[in-house]
């Protein structure tokens, strides 16, 4: 493990979750790019970063922390894998769904890569249909009637 990457990992994590902008643009490399596999949005550069950062911190009053049983490996190129969970509330609109108020508990998977000491690219994972449930849309009416969906 690159030590000084992992503390770099650190400094965002912490900037983000006081949702300091400054602070965790400063973490990223000029030509980042951030990708959101679930709702299908990918941004560049630090501008982009921004406009991503913007509309979860407007959206989401959540913080990240990697919980008990969940895990996170550096790759032998130095890339970083890891799961953590977002848990807050629902503050803002989102795809269409007024602000609930209600509590958010996401688990997702993130991917860093990294380039000249700082953040080049962030790729994350979570299951966007745990996450419209949560503030109160059913994504997929039929599922209410699955005989085992109260174990979900």
């Amino acid at each position: 493990m690159n030590q000084e990457l992992a503390a770099l990992v650190r400094r965002h994590v912490e900037a983000e979750n006081a949702q300091n902008l400054e602070a965790t643009l400063a973490t990223l490399h000029p030509e980042c790019r951030f990708e959101d596999h679930a709702t299908g949005q990918v941004w560049h550069g630090r501008d982009g970063a921004a406009a991503h950062y913007r509309q979860w911190w407007t959206t989401f009053d959540v913080t990240v922390k990697r919980e008990p049983g969940q895990i996170a490996a550096w790759t032998d190129d130095d890339g970083y894998i890891g799961e953590a969970t977002w848990r807050g509330r629902h503050v803002g609109p989102f795809l269409g769904i007024a602000p609930t108020g209600r509590p958010v508990v996401i688990p997702f998977v993130v991917v860093l890569g990294f380039r000249d000491g700082l953040m080049l690219s962030e790729g994350f994972h979570y299951d966007l249909a745990s996450l419209l449930r949560q503030i109160g849309g059913e994504p997929l009416p039929a599922l209410g009637g699955m005989e085992y969906r109260a174990a979900a």
